[in-house]
């Protein structure tokens, strides 16, 4: 795809359908987020503490959650005029949320949600609200983050991603392909991926010759250890993207030597999207800033230096705003400046995001990411669990809440059985409570079997 249809896409037919025909301000968050990452340090501090100031005057007047803790607390919106202040406040968990999803909205903006379901990455499904101002910023937050990784619109692009899970309609598929088409993006389903057919996603990629190649972080290490051990060398894309798993150094390293290209991380949820990437230096991830507060706590208070809970703040989704929302991973912010000159905040590293992949007699090798990916869609679980402790069994726990029923049991053992056959028998536990691991994680997917 030519440096000319980039152009054309990214200047003309996408501004035209995005914000002609459909009326989305995204093209003009794009432009405005391009500005701001070169801000200096200071402005972008400056102005994320405007922006979320204005957040909590709106939650004050418009949310009932929060307007009854903080009273509750004595504290009230004009107390915060620092992070300092801010971080007096209360943090959100997904049970506050599950508890109070009603109250959590904007009473003047219900009517007007969009609705999204977390894949639980921490093992929770989650549904919450967005408006759709806070939707465009973050496709343009995201074509911002992923652009210093050399993915630009209209560049071809493969996914090594997660494909379809359940039935979807003929016209979805249709837009799905058309979408694409006209992105010059090509979708390879890492559910798939088995030791026996490594081969046919590599004879994929050589068919397709991307620019550019977009990954779960387990799937993209397995073909590059399969590429290695084989000695079969695949078309060359310019960059690699790994997404939805933390990406170790010694993965980075097997990723480039099997595709000859630098590998960048990312760290994203459903509930944000791009939260922080690196640039074309990688020397840490760049913070969404202008657009997220990102903190790492430990005992419930701020730190700067070593590894820290994360919580986040959408300075932009007012429907359903998340204050101070537990993610329920670990990162380590960075102490130094980037040399590439944006003044957009660096985390050093994401830790502890892994999800073990599961393997079977048969050869199949399913990334963990399979399991957050599918339960997502399965009414009624409030938690789940994923242990595979021998080859050839599964033993799937689940804490079940209302609307779990044994349709939602058929519909796990259905999708299960589309990704590894009859090659491990699944065995579905029903449990009270699920225990969290010593550092308070819940591991969605573990696999105890040695490496």
């Amino acid at each position: 795809m030519s440096t000319a249809y980039e152009a054309l896409l990214r200047h003309v037919v996408w501004p035209a359908y995005e914000g002609g025909l459909r009326r989305r301000a995204t093209p003009r968050y794009m432009r405005a987020y391009e500005r701001e990452q070169w801000l200096a340090p200071e402005r972008i501090e400056a102005l994320r503490l405007e922006r979320l100031r204005a957040l909590i005057d709106w939650c004050w007047r418009e949310v009932p959650y929060y307007r009854r803790r903080w009273t509750e607390l004595g504290m009230q919106p004009g107390d915060i005029r620092s992070l300092d202040d801010f971080a007096r406040l209360p943090v959100l968990t997904k049970a506050d949320i599950r508890a109070n999803a009603d109250d959590l909205e904007a009473t003047s903006l219900k009517a007007g949600l969009g609705y999204k379901t977390t894949g639980g990455s921490t093992g929770e499904p989650l549904r919450f609200g967005f408006t759709r101002e806070s939707n465009d910023r973050r496709v343009a937050v995201m074509w911002r983050g992923y652009g210093w990784a050399g993915s630009r619109m209209g560049r071809r692009t493969l996914f090594l991603w997660g494909g379809a899970v359940g039935q979807t309609s003929t016209a979805h598929r249709m837009k799905d392909r058309l979408y694409n088409a006209v992105f010059a993006r090509h979708l390879l389903d890492s559910f798939h991926m088995s030791e026996h057919n490594l081969a046919g996603y590599a004879d994929a990629i050589d068919a397709y010759r991307p620019e550019v190649i977009v990954g779960y972080v387990g799937p993209l290490v397995r073909l590059a250890e399969w590429l290695l051990a084989t000695g079969r060398r695949v078309a060359r894309p310019v960059s690699i993207i790994g997404a939805a798993e933390a990406l170790h150094p010694f993965q980075r390293d097997l990723i480039e030597r099997a595709f000859g290209a630098p590998t960048y991380n990312t760290y994203g949820c459903r509930e944000f999207m791009l939260i922080a990437a690196e640039c074309e230096h990688r020397d840490g991830l760049h913070v969404n800033a202008d657009h997220l507060l990102v903190e790492t706590l430990v005992d419930g208070r701020p730190v700067h230096q070593g590894s820290g809970e994360v919580t986040i703040t959408d300075l932009f989704n007012r429907g359903m705003p998340f204050i101070r929302y537990v993610t329920g991973d670990m990162a380590t912010h960075a102490t130094h400046r980037c040399a590439c000159g944006r003044g957009l905040p660096l985390l050093a590293s994401v830790d502890g995001r892994t999800l073990d992949a599961i393997r079977t007699p048969a050869g199949h090798m399913l990334p963990g990411e399979f399991f957050p990916h599918m339960m997502k869609d399965v009414p009624g679980v409030t938690r789940f669990q994923l242990v595979q402790r021998r080859l050839d069994r599964l033993d799937l726990s689940i804490v079940r809440g209302p609307g779990f029923d044994e349709a939602s049991v058929d519909y796990i053992r259905r999708e299960v059985g589309k990704a590894l056959g009859d090659s491990a028998q699944l065995q579905c536990h029903f449990v009270d409570d699920i225990p969290l691991t010593r550092s308070g994680k819940l591991r969605v997917t573990v696999s105890e079997l040695a490496s």
